[in-house]
């Protein structure tokens, strides 16, 4: 019934004795992290910087906004990587 300081909760004890007495985890070899990297992230930029389907790197005349479309595709692919580059290629072309 007394209440030492010197106790250490169960939660913080947990936490300082995780990595030491479970099972390691499997580590990615460094091939596979930048194949990875180039197919999920430099890829798809790529893809959208490069493309003639991309539209043009201004905006058009008049418009609002500074940034043309494809600028506007490449800050989306970069903040959403993989699922950016799937809404860039699923988009319908304008008619």
């Amino acid at each position: 019934m007394c209440s030492c300081r010197h106790e250490v909760p169960f939660y913080a004890y947990s936490a300082m004795t995780a990595g030491k007495h479970s099972a390691r985890m499997p580590r990615m070899s460094p091939l596979l992290f930048w194949l990875a990297f180039i197919l999920l992230f430099v890829a798809p930029v790529l893809h959208v910087a490069l493309s003639p389907r991309s539209g043009p790197w201004l905006p058009p005349e008049g418009a609002r906004c500074p940034f043309g479309p494809r600028l506007g595709w490449l800050v989306i692919v970069l903040l959403l990587g993989p699922l950016g580059w799937l809404l860039y290629i699923g988009r319908r072309p304008r008619t």
